[in-house]
């Protein structure tokens, strides 16, 4: 009986321990793949061994390639935990220090304070938004249409706001047209709770429609996330990058939107004709018109809206005016900081309206909050290129270029660098460079304002490319219409590749032959 009693121990231990290992392996990175768990494990096991064998510099790029990976399969797990991990192995392993990563995330406050308030602000405006939106979308019947509105209207609005505050309105309204017809086709009246980031409620003759809606909806996100680019290079608060490039060569709002002109007024008019184009052809994904029995479904919701507003109701459509309003007016003289007007816009919302329960307020924030924190585990891998000076050999061979090559060369540059990586850190280490070239007077000052127009057009147009070149792009991949709607990474890229084509292309040519 001794004898039995060891091994019967054993196999109890045996299993219990293997019990352990699969909790710990199923948790780990939750509901992802099993392929996807084992390459992340690849990559945080090759990083330290690759150091060691090739050196921080190809090891750098390796990491820069497997956090784009993490963004590329953003609908398999949200990128912040895997990303996260990369991040920092990157600093244990010292590609990267936390001190860069913090110096990194302070010069991009203004965009986190941006992420964290502004969203929010336009959170407690989703009445409003909707209801304008909705008469819209119910008054313009052709799909061509209706496309070259949104995306011309983004392209306005991100020239005096900024790209990641029209992307979250734009999201905003999608979100709010899903769930009302998602709610509607699982059998529930409007006024019921319902959870529409599952289809297991829903009936089965709505389910043709409601892909086709999805497609409907992927189009029109697309052609305002692009047209937020459109009118986002045009001006000095479009972009982050904008402003610092402004403020590295002098430049007022007046100066920067005449100095970019040249190129980006051509851009703006082939961007617009490609959206309509895309729409009459039905090519990239677009195209799709919106399901007729899905118009009726948002048309009831509208009447029931309307049939049902009371006075109070009505009371806040006014604030929430009032406060689209106030933003505009404060963005546009820039009174404060975009974040701390996204404030403002809340306090005046939640104070008139009566939204005063701290639990309310909260839901305002679920949105932009799990963006934030992936914004911030992306500088870790800024850092990494900033610390290993992984472009330094791009911006080294174009300064060697002829002078008269160099702006289409930047433009290029940035352009493909732009894609792969983030536009405002881009930006910062070219103009950084044409600053310093001036300067010691390898330049003159001429040639150094055509460099910083070819470095703002080129880190602003060819960035559409993926998202990890725009952070209004990065933003509207990671948003939870993302997945609702089944618009992946590659889906991306492909809906914006005639885009990218079209707009670099003339760019270019306006960069090389008119500056």
């Amino acid at each position: 009986m001794s004898l039995v009693q060891p091994k019967i121990n054993q196999g109890t231990s045996f299993r219990m321990q293997q019990g352990t290992m699969n909790a710990l392996w199923g948790n780990f990175l939750g509901s992802a793949p099993d392929w996807y768990k084992k390459t992340i494990i690849v990559f945080l096991v090759a990083n330290p061994i690759a150091l060691l064998l090739v050196g921080p510099y190809v090891t750098g790029w390796m990491l820069v390639l497997e956090f784009i990976f993490t963004l590329a399969m953003a609908l398999r797990c949200y990128p912040l935990q895997p990303g996260g991990l990369l991040a920092i192995e990157a600093i244990l392993i010292g590609m990267t220090t936390p001190e860069t990563v913090r110096t990194e995330v302070f010069s991009a406050f203004p965009v986190i304070l941006l992420l964290v308030f502004m969203v929010a602000g336009i959170y407690f405006m989703k009445d409003l938004l909707l209801f304008t939106f909705t008469k819209i979308l119910l008054g313009v019947r052709s799909k061509a249409l209706l496309a070259f509105m949104f995306s011309i209207v983004a392209a306005f609005l991100s020239a005096f706001l900024d790209a990641l505050t029209v992307t979250a309105v734009i999201i905003s309204v999608a979100v709010g047209f899903y769930s009302v017809y998602h709610k509607v086709a699982s059998g529930k009246q409007f006024k019921d709770d319902h959870e529409h980031g599952t289809d297991d409620e829903l009936h089965e003759h709505h389910r043709e429609d409601l892909e086709q809606f999805r497609a409907f909806l992927r189009s029109l996100l697309m052609h305002g996330a692009v047209g937020t680019a459109l009118g986002g290079v045009c001006t000095t608060v479009g972009e982050p990058q904008n402003l610092l490039i402004a403020a590295k060569v002098e430049w007022d709002f007046v100066q920067f939107f005449l100095r970019m002109a040249p190129i980006t007024m051509p851009v703006l008019v082939v961007g617009l004709i490609t959206c309509v184009l895309l729409e009459k052809t039905k090519t990239f994904g677009y195209g799709t018109l919106l399901p007729e029995r899905v118009r009726e479904i948002l048309a009831a919701y509208d009447d029931e809206q309307t049939a049902q507003r009371s006075t109070r109701d009505v009371a806040r459509l006014i604030v929430q005016g009032i406060a689209a309003v106030c933003l505009v007016l404060a963005l546009a003289f820039h009174v404060a900081e975009v974040g701390l007007i996204g404030l403002m816009v809340i306090v005046i919302q939640t104070a008139f309206n009566g939204v005063v329960d701290e639990h309310q307020i909260g839901h305002a924030f679920e949105e932009a909050l799990p963006f934030t924190a992936l914004l911030v585990v992306f500088f870790g891998i800024v850092g990494v290129i900033h610390d290993q000076h992984l472009f330094a050999p791009v911006i080294t061979w174009v300064l060697s270029l002829e002078l008269s090559m160099q702006p289409g060369m930047f433009y290029i540059a940035n352009g493909v660098l732009s894609a792969i990586s983030d536009n405002v850190f881009v930006a910062t280490v070219y103009i950084n460079e044409v600053v310093a070239a001036f300067n010691a007077g390898t330049i003159d000052r001429e040639h150094m304002n055509l460099l910083a127009v070819a470095i703002n057009t080129g880190t602003n147009i060819p960035s559409v490319a993926t998202p990890n070149g725009q952070a209004a792009f990065l933003f509207l991949l990671t948003s939870s219409i993302a997945p609702l709607i089944r618009l992946s990474y590659v889906r991306m890229v492909v809906m914006a590749l005639p885009y990218t084509v079209v707009m670099g292309i003339t760019g270019w040519v306006c960069v090389h032959y008119f500056l």
